[in-house]
């Protein structure tokens, strides 16, 4: 005797559930126990989901998902319904998920059991009665209108709706564009079947047309009845083979934007109570309609407007090569204040900028748009990169000066250098400064055959250099208040070299924050990327850098797993190519930063960024020995001149070993002796340490002023030798 003989003979049948597409397969068993002909079958999800009671298919679903995530069997016991609503019996299902990728399969029984008798403790207080499914199935139908956030998913939505009792077999929503109906979407159809009703006049006799110039309902019980009245485009609808046909007007704010058609293969009687199901779930669908349109329309303008706003990088330039990327923030419009720009100068020199201004709102991109214009416009005057920067803050300051209701009054991502990371909502930190509204920014000017570089930074966060070794440092610069605080505002300007094959990123603190970290380990997280680029695509790198924060462009749009983007994100990528670009191991490192008499603080920073630079130093007593030296050299610098301190480092190759070379240099023409300090003296030990500490050092006059260095040279077993 066959196995599936043996089962049918105890009351269970066999069903395979395919969950990507959606498929069930059911033996002549398993159909008989859901109410069909006892014959093996193959059907969709949606008619296999109307014949269970609403309330069941809700909790099994819960059951199946776990079951899935767990590798266990799903049990669950379910209500068999008839076409009015009536409980036929109630089967018990054991099912196995088989996990294939991303999909999976179910595969289990189904059996029948008896119905716990009225009075026992496994008694359920929902019944089988009609209402009761009805209030389940509108409560779903709901929840899952409500979660679609594009027209196509309020369609696919719609189409999977199996309403109790009765289930349609085929959908379409249709709308008005002036005098004409549109088709906006169907279901049950072929491709083309909508050809006909596409582009139809609203005075023609046909149901949805009526629907929406009059704004009632139509029900069609039999094709007699269709037939009756509407013989005009009874021809266009009888080759569909359906028997019964609902046509609801789509309400919104009193005004019908169009119909929606349910149609049925089998007859339907289209009671009071079935009218009030169909009625309710238009009205719901109406609502999700209207929202996806409106949902689509603010997406559309916000990316028209960020396209519109963002410019496009130029031609190549010879000797460099440079990459942006621009992502909005994944709330609300999508619209921003971060901008990036790059801009031609006279003489062949290159202008590239950065910024972010304060709020994530269309007043935050209608100011980026003014700003990105008024510095184009002062860097192609040629003034140099501390003077565009204040031309600008006072440019911002005086078109948002008395903007006090500016709306998203926190910093929304422009911290830099305030260190405030506001969340964007009225009253927050704009509300600090009168209503302002401020932007960070960076703005560099290159000049692509020698790759010298002057930056002036306001607030924003400093570049970043990968050299050609791959080793990856923060470029510390000098800077000044954000842009638009104060009408007058001093930006010193840093200079430096771009060597070549040398990498420099500038980007928003968006990159840096978003995830939950703060400026210094989402930093750590950036600088590991870009010591694992491999030099060559800045493209490609571009694309990690996003993606490492966000994750790759995701399908999911509601729930938990939707889109969260904290922050806008810009990164600006440029490289410095030329035959004196090396590979591996092998380029010099150089360094240089200023220590400014106001800024004590910065030595500590210094300290940092030497540790940095031999973060593969073979010794670690040599670099301790040398953080100990340079915060030697910048303190005496400090205390005993009026001038700032000038710090350059570099790490070169000799004879198949490297050696660190650092100076420090100031304006100061008194030069430092050697000192005796006693046991109890606070200082004086300067020069003893480094004669102790360096294998060579000196002082340096200089015609203005003075410079002391020192050297170390790396053991001969280090691993960081060059190739």
């Amino acid at each position: 005797m066959r196995t599936e003989d043996v089962l049918a003979a105890i009351a269970t049948g066999l069903w395979r559930w395919d969950n990507s597409s959606g498929i069930v397969t059911l033996d002549a068993e398993a159909a008989r126990l859901l109410g069909l002909p006892a014959e093996p079958a193959q059907l969709t999800e949606a008619a296999v989901r109307s014949r269970f009671h609403p309330v069941d298919w809700n909790e099994i679903d819960g059951v199946v998902n776990l079951a899935v995530a767990e590798g266990t069997l799903a049990e669950a016991r379910l209500r068999i319904m008839d076409s009015q609503g009536r409980v036929l019996r109630t089967v018990r299902s054991r099912s196995k998920p088989l996990v294939e990728g991303d999909d999976y399969q179910l595969v289990g029984t189904l059996q029948e059991v008896a119905e716990p008798q009225p009075g026992t403790a496994a008694r359920t207080p929902i019944t089988g009665d009609w209402r009761r499914s009805r209030e389940a199935f509108l409560l779903d139908a709901g929840r899952a209108l409500a979660e679609a956030r594009s027209t196509a998913e309020v369609l696919r939505v719609a189409a999977s709706l199996s309403m109790p009792g009765f289930s349609p077999d085929g959908l379409a929503v249709f709308g008005a564009a002036g005098d004409r109906l549109t088709i906006i979407g169907h279901h049950g159809h072929n491709t083309g079947d909508e050809g006909p009703f596409s582009s139809m006049s609203l005075d023609t006799d046909y149901p949805a047309a009526e629907v929406v110039r009059t704004g009632r309902a139509i029900y069609l019980p039999t094709p007699e009845e269709y037939l009756r009245r509407f013989p005009v485009s009874w021809p266009l609808a009888r080759r569909f083979g359906r028997q019964s046909w609902a046509y609801l007007p789509l309400i919104v704010a009193g005004r019908t934007m169009g119909a929606w058609m349910a149609a049925f293969k089998h007859p339907v009687a289209f009671t009071p109570d079935e009218r009030s199901v169909l009625t309710t779930v238009a009205r719901m669908l109406a609502q999700a309609l209207a929202r996806a349109g409106v949902a689509e329309s603010e997406r559309e303008l916000s990316l028209g407007l960020q396209r519109t706003m963002m410019p496009v990088l130029g031609p190549g330039i010879p000797g460099l090569q440079v990459a942006a990327r621009y992502v909005p923030t994944g709330g609300g419009l999508q619209v921003g204040g971060d901008w990036y720009d790059m801009i031609q100068l006279p003489g062949g020199r290159i202008s590239l900028v950065i910024g972010d201004v304060q709020g994530h709102d269309v007043r935050a991109a209608g100011l980026m748009g003014q700003l990105r214009i008024a510095l184009r416009a002062y860097a192609s005057e040629g003034h140099r990169p501390d003077a565009v920067l204040s031309r600008a803050s006072r440019f911002l300051y005086g078109i948002t000066d008395g903007d006090g209701g500016t709306g998203a009054g926190g910093v929304g991502g422009a911290g830099g250098a305030i260190g405030v990371e506001g969340n964007g909502q009225a009253g927050g930190d704009g509300d600090r400064y009168g209503g302002h509204r401020f932007a960070t920014c960076l703005y560099l000017e290159i000049d692509p055959a020698t790759g010298v570089v002057d930056l002036a930074r306001a607030g924003h966060p400093d570049p970043a250099v990968r050299m050609t070794d791959g080793t990856v440092l923060l470029r510390p610069t000098a800077g000044g208040l954000p842009l638009g605080i104060v009408p007058d505002t001093d930006y010193p300007t840093t200079r430096f070299t771009l060597e070549p094959g040398e990498t420099l990123m500038m980007c928003t603190d968006g990159l840096l924050e978003t995830g939950g970290h703060d400026l210094d380990s989402g930093w750590e997280r950036v600088r590991t990327l870009l010591e694992g680029h491999d030099g060559e695509s800045l493209e490609d790198l571009a694309d990690r850098l996003v993606e490492a924060v966000h994750g790759p462009g995701s399908h999911h749009t509601t729930g938990p797993l939707a889109d969260r983007r904290e922050d806008d994100i810009a990164v600006l990528l440029l490289s410095r190519q030329g035959p004196a670009t090396r590979q591996g191991r092998q380029g010099p490192r150089r360094t240089m930063m200023t220590v400014a008499q106001a800024e004590p603080e910065r030595v500590a920073a210094a300290r940092r960024h030497l540790r940095q630079l031999l973060h593969d130093w073979a010794d670690e007593d040599q670099v301790d020995s040398a953080v100990l030296m340079v915060s030697e050299m910048l303190t005496n610098v400090l205390i005993h001149t009026d001038g700032d301190a000038l710090l350059v480092a570099s790490v070169t190759c000799d004879d198949d070993a490297r050696r660190l070379r650092v100076e420090v240099s100031d304006g100061s023409d008194e030069l430092p002796h050697k000192r005796h300090p006693g046991e109890m003296a606070s200082s004086g030990r300067g020069l003893v340490l480094m004669e102790m500490l360096a294998h060579k050092w000196g002082v340096d006059p200089r015609g203005e002023g003075k410079s002391i260095w020192f050297e170390l040279n790396e053991p001969a077993s280090g691993e960081g030798c060059c190739a």
